[in-house]
């Protein structure tokens, strides 16, 4: 029998990254309530739901991908490095998710947005290659 340890680290980020998911979807379906609104979007791009719309469907884009690096680097004794970069990530997507929510509008840059994206770009990649290490 196979006994797998996954770093609390590593847990604990998957766990938030989850949180994260299951409240913007939460978020938008209480939004989809107020404005009245099914399915899509409302025709302003600056309407908060139009702006949680886009932080659930970007943030279910990239953390069941960061969760997967996290937990495979979780089950193979991961370095300080490596648990640095599971926490940075994790900052990242609530940091871009907070962008998103907080921006006036989505069709201006926001620099939290920016923050966030350049964060899971480069601890998405830098946790792929990682992996090779591990062949």
């Amino acid at each position: 029998m196979l006994v797998l340890t996954l770093h609390p680290v590593a847990l604990a980020c998957v766990a938030i990254l989850s949180l994260l998911i299951f409240g913007l979807g939460l978020a938008v379906s209480v939004a989809r309530g107020k404005a009245k609104v099914l399915i899509g979007v409302t025709g302003d791009p600056n309407a908060m739901l139009n702006r949680l719309v886009r932080a659930h469907g970007n943030t279910t884009e990239y953390a069941p991908f960061l969760a997967i690096l996290f937990l495979v680097h979780g089950a193979l004794n991961p370095s300080l490095l490596i648990l640095s970069l599971m926490v940075i990530g994790t900052a990242a997507r609530a940091v871009f998710a907070l962008g998103l929510v907080t921006a006036g509008s989505l069709s201006r840059p926001a620099p939290l947005r920016f923050v966030g994206a350049l964060g899971t770009y480069v601890v998405g990649i830098w946790l792929s290659v990682l992996l090779f290490w591990q062949i």
